[in-house]
Parts: C-alpha cells; structure tokens; sequence
C-alpha cells in the first residue's frame, strides 16, 4: 500500500465516525399514515413484428388520450460511434436529421407536424440515436410517414448546417465557460481512458469540421433497417400500425457500411489526480469517480441503490453531510452512470476554497462508511420508495414508455424489464448495497479532479497525492 493510500484511507476512517453521527435521510413527523404499497408497474404486452429488411416493430395498445407515440432507436449510431477526431459528432447528427429532407425544408417538417397535432425530434445518447415524434391518433399514418422521412432521406442542407454550427459554437464558448463542464470531461477522461465514452463532449475542432457531405456518409454509416426499432405506443390496432409500418418502412436498405460494434469500457483505471487551473475563483468544483458497470450487469440496481443512498436525493448522506451538516455546498451528489457497454460512478460538489480539502474528507468519508456498514433498514426503504416511486411516475405517461422501451433495446435490456425494474429494486437487501460500494466506491478507487485556482487550494490537496495540471 502506497504512502498516499494510507494517508487517503485515515483521513477517510477518520471521518466516517463524524459522518456516521450526522448524515443520513431527515425525521418526518410521527403523526403520519404510512405509506402505500407501490403500485406495480405491468409488464406491458407487446405486439411484434420484423419487416422483411429487419427493422424491429413493437406495439404497445395504450387506451387514454387520442395520441399515438413513436420512437424510432438506431444502435451504434450514437456519440460511441463518433470518429476520434470528431468528439460529439451525433449531436450535431441527430439535431439536424429533423432539419430538412429531400422533400422538404426545416419549416416544412415543423408546419406538418404542427398540422397533425404533434411534434418531432431526435437526440443521441451514447449508444443509439433516437428519431420521435407523436401526433393526435387520427393522424398517426401521415406522421408516421414523415418520421420515415426524416429517418430515410435526411438532407441537411448547407443553411441548416451553418446554423447548427454557429449556434453549436456559441454553445460550445458558453459551457467551456462553466467549471463543470472541463470537469465532466476530465472526469470521463480519467474515467474511459481512450474509450469512445470519453469522447463525448463537442470541441471547437470537432464542430467546425461538420459538413453536409460528411453527415450524408455519416447517415449511411449509421441508419440500417436491420440495426433499428421501431416503438408505437398509444390509441392504435396493432395490425394498423403493422401495416403504417410496412408502408413507411418496407422499402427502406442499408446504403453504407456497417458501424463497428463499440468494445467494453474499461473495468479498472488508475485513480487520478488533476487539477484544472481556474484564476481567481472563489469555489472548488470537485469530481470523484472510476469505472463501474453496463446497465446489463448484475450489479446494476444494487449499485445504483447504494449511489442514491449516497448521493441520489436531497436526503442523501453526502447532501446531508456536507450541505446540511457542513454548510460547505449549495448541493452535493453521488451516483452511478451507465450505459451498454459500461459505467462509471461519480460525486461532484462546489465548495468554497477554503473548504476543499475538507469537503474530500467528507465524500470520502461517506463513501468509506456505507462500504463498511449496513444501511439502516429505514434509510433503505425510504431509498427504494423513492427509486421506484421515480420510475413509476415517470413511466405513467405513454410517451415516457415507449422512450424507456427503446432507451432499454439501445442498453441490451428486454422489454419485460420495464415491469420487472422495480420488484427487483425492492429485493435489494442492505449487505447487497454494502457490497457494491465496497467494490465499486472504495476511495482508493476514485480519480479526483479540481476545477479552481491552485494557488487557493493546492495545499488542501496536498494529502490526496499529487495533482497533475490539466486544462
């Protein structure tokens, strides 16, 4: 054991005794009734088909309000499937899709789905790329044709391109403005290494080398029928939507090579120490972080327990700790971040300078703490009613599940994970959460990067090691 683990590990054990007698979820009153049981989440019945070209279509008969959702998911067409050199690519992609076809301008596309009582768009997480769109169901095949056609024949035309570019740019100057934002991408950095996961964040470079050419080759590279889902929710037959998918759909091939599939993110990292010099600021931005899992591992939910525990609510022990104890932050938290092919854990407070090295102290507290002890019985219950009550809430709307059915596809889970999320989070027991974070938020894991101004802080620093300067 090096003389920095020794030194980290003290200052830890050293403060899991003050930690242990002040964080934790805040009494409520005695006079209130208990709880309900949750109400369950049915696993959704799914109608499905394959089109000939491979394109996956599920359906999912809602009764309610007269509207249909759709959502169309690309694999391998995401920020992980972006060039080296072009960081954030798929967000200027995927922004732009809607933007123009070949029949159509951008306010073309905006004024018909304004005319059938709906909306459309798309976005790009790491894995996937999603096209979405809804509208009253008396429309539902009209918009389902023109999410086709933004699906199929995207042009984006030179003006549309600029646009994008500039307001990416402007964009771009505002967030490299914040200290959280250097801090994020050191984090990922520190966290992925050279995998694409790290490369996420759009750079001035990266945008200025967009051109419409280059997002054509882009389109064929990355929309394939037989890599794509198509997800119908709402207050329609299934075998109409079978058959507007068939026409919208059936005609549609692949015109460019396949997308190499993205390897697993690492495991392991060395933890690292960086400092990212910010003149003349009065607060710290800190981040805590280090490898951790696919949303498809079994230590998924336990994990992402024991981050909510920690840091996932206003109630949380870091929040408690180190805002409402400590009055070092405005907000702190900690959680867990995955995505197909891995995760990673992370905390992040700001804290004034002359509290930096001590709020470490506390984090690392917390986290030496629950991996040493169990969680009491009620600080885990309150801890599973709020993760499922979350989840429930959130897939009330139909919108919302067919988003969660083809956010689950793009990460490699079943749709009957959709139902089975929340009896699994229940059956979490507290030596499940002390496992986790003992495995995967041990300090000695975590890489710690600092956004603030050295010549504050350095000496607070000075018993994590040595901090390497970064920009």
């Amino acid at each position: 054991m090096t003389m920095f683990k020794h030194t980290l590990l003290a200052l830890a054990v050293s403060a899991v005794a003050a930690g242990a007698a002040v964080a934790g979820p805040a009494d409520l009153p005695k006079d209130l009734p208990p709880y309900a049981a949750d109400k369950p989440l049915p696993i959704p019945e799914i109608e499905r088909m394959t089109l000939a070209n491979g394109l996956e279509v599920w359906v999912v008969p809602r009764d309610g309000v007269p509207r249909v959702d759709f959502v169309l998911a690309m694999r391998n067409a995401g920020l992980a499937a972006d060039a080296r050199d072009m960081p954030g690519f798929a967000t200027l992609f995927t922004g732009l899709l809607s933007e123009g076809t070949a029949k159509r301008s951008s306010r073309e596309i905006a004024e018909f789905a304004q005319g059938q009582g709906g909306a459309i768009g798309a976005a790009a997480s790491n894995d996937g790329a999603m096209v979405f769109a809804n509208a009253l169901a008396a429309n539902a095949g009209p918009m389902l044709s023109l999410l086709a056609e933004v699906a199929r024949t995207p042009a984006f035309p030179d003006g549309e391109v600029k646009l994008a570019q500039a307001n990416a740019l402007q964009g771009l100057k505002a967030a490299e403005a914040q200290p959280a934002f250097k801090a994020n991408r050191a984090l990922l950095a520190a966290t992925y290494g050279d995998h694409p996961y790290a490369r996420t964040q759009q750079t001035e470079a990266s945008i200025n080398a967009v051109t419409p050419e280059g997002l054509r080759k882009e389109h064929a590279r990355r929309f394939h029928p037989d890599r794509a889902l198509l997800v119908v929710t709402g207050r329609i037959a299934p075998e109409d939507a079978f058959r507007m998918a068939e026409q919208a759909f059936g005609g549609w091939k692949a015109a460019g090579a396949d997308v190499a599939d993205v390897p697993p993110a690492p495991r392991e990292a060395v933890a690292q120490r960086v400092l990212i010099q910010r003149d003349g600021s009065v607060q710290s931005t800190l981040r805590l972080g280090s490898p951790a899992v696919a949303a498809t591992d079994a230590d998924y939910i336990p994990l992402q327990l024991a981050g909510t525990v920690l840091g996932g609510s206003f109630s949380s022990r870091v929040m408690q700790n180190l805002r409402e104890e400590k009055g070092y932050t405005y907000g702190a938290r900690a959680g867990l971040n995955a995505s197909a092919k891995g995760g990673y854990v992370q905390g992040g407070a700001d804290v004034r300078n002359e509290v930096t090295g001590a709020a470490l102290t506390e984090f690392f507290g917390e986290y030496a703490r629950i991996g040493k002890e169990p969680v009491p019985t009620v600080e885990l219950d309150d801890t599973k009613r709020y993760v499922a009550g979350g989840y429930l809430i959130a897939n009330q709307m139909q919108a919302a599940v067919a988003q969660t059915l083809a956010g689950n596809w793009l990460l490699g889970l079943p749709p009957e994970y959709l139902g089975e999320y929340v009896p699994r989070v229940r059956a979490v027991t507290a030596a499940q959460v002390q496992a986790m974070a003992a495995k995967y938020f041990t300090p000695e894991r975590q890489s710690i990067i600092v956004v603030g101004d050295g010549g504050a802080v350095s000496e607070q620093l000075a018993p994590w090691g040595a901090f390497r300067a970064a920009e």
